[in-house]
């Protein structure tokens, strides 16, 4: 299922890569220098670094079904929300 690339979207300056230019592709490691590299954090793919400040923890918490909905219907962020409701519900116990 090949398409067109659209023109408006053509960059002279960055081609799109053809598959010579992947062949002779070559893994970062091969052709930076050596202390480029040495500072670059070791990572694997996907790994998040640590936090610089960590403030939250991890928890599993059961809600019931229309209370998670209530929070998910306004799309992402729904558990920065609840955190925020439990927070209001504290200063206001006090």
């Amino acid at each position: 299922m090949s398409k067109k690339p659209d023109p408006t979207l053509i960059d002279d300056d960055n081609p799109e890569w053809t598959s010579a230019d992947f062949k002779r592709a070559r893994p970062a490691a091969e052709v930076l220098p050596a202390d480029l590299l040495a500072i670059l954090p070791k990572r694997k793919r996907g790994e998040r670094g640590p936090q610089k400040t960590p403030t939250k923890e991890q928890v599993t918490l059961r809600l019931d079904n229309d209370v998670l909905a209530y929070f998910k219907e306004n799309g992402p962020g729904w558990q920065t929300r609840i955190n925020d409701t439990l927070k209001k519900s504290m200063t206001k116990a006090k």
